[in-house]
Formats: C-alpha cells, structure tokens, sequence
C-alpha cells in the first residue's frame, strides 16, 4: 500500500499557483509530483528530457476544469533515484501509488510516458481515459542496444553533449541540421547550449544536464517494450491518441499500429507540430492547442463496448 507525505510547498505557476506532494510507491522510491486546478483528476506524465515542469502550461491550460498532477519520473526533479533494476513495472507501480494518492481516473502521457500510461492503462482499473501522445513503440523495426551502449559510455565520462548527440540521432528527434552538421560541431554547440541552460537556470530548475542521464531509463524501456502491440488489444480504457504531422515517421508508425489494435480509440493529429507539442512554448510546444483536445476529451462520457454512453 502507498503512503503518502502532506503537500508541504505552495509555489507561484505561470497564471496561478501549484503546490508540491509525494507519495511513495511500493518499493518505497519516493514520487514527487506539483498540483494545480479544481475539479476531476487528470495526471500527467511526462516524456524523456522532461520533468514535472515541462508541461506546466499545459496544466495551466487545463487547471480551469481539471485539478492537474505532474509527476516527476524517478530521476527526475522532487522523485528518487530510478535503481539498477528500474523497468515498466516500477513505472506503473509509481503511477498506480500517484493514482491511489489523488483518486485520478484519466491520465495523459507524452512519448515515454505515453508508453508507460498505456502498460498503466491495461493493467491498473483506476484508469478510465488515457490520451496517448507519440509513444516510441517500435513497429517494423528491430530494438538495438548498440546507440545505448555508446550513450552509457558517453555519460560515464562526463561527456554529457556527446551523449545527447547519441540520443538525439538514435531517436531522430531535432533539428534537420542534426544529419548535415559535422558531430565535433554538433558537441561544441550543445555544450555551449548546456552551460547557457545552467547558468540561466534557477533554484529548483531541472537542466537537461541533470536529465541527461535518465536517457537511459527511457532508451531502456523502449527496448523492453518491443513487442508489446499486441498486449494492448486487451486494454479497456478509452484512449485518445495524439500526434503532430511533423513527427519523426516512427512514432506515426507506432500510432496507426495503436489504432488498429486498441478496442475503444479516437485519433487527433496537430497539423504543422511535432514531437515537441505537449511542451511549454519556450520548448516549441502549443500546449492551449493541446489542452483543447484534451478537454474535450475528458469531458466526454467513457465509452460502453456499443458506443459512447449517452
């Protein structure tokens, strides 16, 4: 059974206020997580690269008819560490204990949560609704461990901007320069991009210096996932899936493979977005675009095996 510390901080967030919570999760991790809003339950879980304050725009967006929980994922941010053995299990056990904490029905899980949020979704009832933004499921494609193996190395070194030159390529996430710049330039100028980052950040800002290392737990659960597809034909909640028109081919792959399989699914695609849409803006990301669909989503009636309920 989760226990639970009392909210202990009440901050200034974008047009309001959020406070900060934790719960730990069965295995005793301590989950750390920021809550604004009133209303019904939404949780949101963030992606690789991100914590709890990736999506506070998003939550702003949102906190209007939702009460909204950002979670930070193990190694990030107000959470424990993630542990040697850290896989799919101790993800959905960390959001089954911020479930039972909250009383949440829905959630939303963007690119490695979203593979987290469906595994979460087929095997927790609490979930009701779960919008599913890109998860990088692979289909038609084999998981190599090579690119992981030189990131692991990377980031035993101290070489943190190699190592995100590793990931950005593997995942084939950034900008189109990324294939056309020599990698000595692409290191200096993420260097450069990262002592920029620290030097402007604040107290309780979470760098991508700092989430560097967790790459590992996101590339991990990726590998581990192979092959899941078709488990999700058993999932019972309603899912909304989401994606942008410019995202990576893949991750649109993974999506069509999701439609054709999930019982209870409607599919909304952002026109002129990409991976990044969930994000605040200053991350290129629209989130009012986003919270929009969201909404409307979560204000529907869950659907019965014939239809949605009147």
């Amino acid at each position: 059974m989760s226990r639970t510390i009392v909210h202990d901080q009440d901050i200034v967030a974008g047009r309001g206020h959020y406070i900060t919570g934790s719960v730990f999760s069965k295995d005793g991790t301590t989950i750390g997580y920021r809550q604004l809003g009133r209303g019904p339950g939404v949780v949101v879980l963030h992606g690789a690269m991100e914590s709890a304050q990736s999506h506070m725009q998003l939550a702003d967006a949102l906190a209007s008819d939702f009460t909204v929980y950002l979670p930070d994922r193990r190694g990030r941010g107000t959470s424990g560490p993630s542990g040697k053995d850290h896989g799919i299990q101790q993800d959905v056990e960390d959001m089954d204990a911020v479930l039972t904490k909250t009383g949440a029905h829905a959630v939303v899980g963007v690119s490695s949560g979203a593979i987290v949020s469906l595994q979460a979704a087929l095997t927790l009832p609490a979930i009701r609704k779960a919008a599913i933004f890109e998860p990088p499921l692979l289909v038609n494609r084999s998981a190599t461990t090579a690119w992981l193996r030189r990131f692991d190395e990377e980031i035993a070194r101290g070489d943190v901007a190699a190592a995100l030159i590793t990931g950005m390529k593997a995942t084939e996430m950034g900008p189109a320069m990324l294939n056309l710049m020599p990698r000595w330039l692409l290191e200096r100028l993420t260097t450069m991009m990262l002592a920029s980052e620290d030097k402007k950040a604040s107290d309780g800002d979470v760098t991508m210096r700092m989430l560097a290392p967790t790459l590992h737990d996101d590339f991990q659960l990726v590998i581990e996932m192979d092959g899941a597809l078709e488990t999700f034909r058993g999932l019972r909640a309603d899912v909304l899936l989401l994606g942008g028109s410019k995202s990576p081919a893949y991750l649109k792959a993974a999506l069509d493979a999701l439609e054709n399989v999930l019982p209870q699914v409607r599919r909304v695609e952002f026109p002129g977005l990409g991976h990044e849409a969930t994000g605040n803006v200053d991350r290129r990301g629209q989130p009012e675009l986003v919270a929009k669909e969201l909404r409307q989503f979560f204000a529907e009636r869950q659907s019965l095996a014939g239809g949605t309920q009147p």
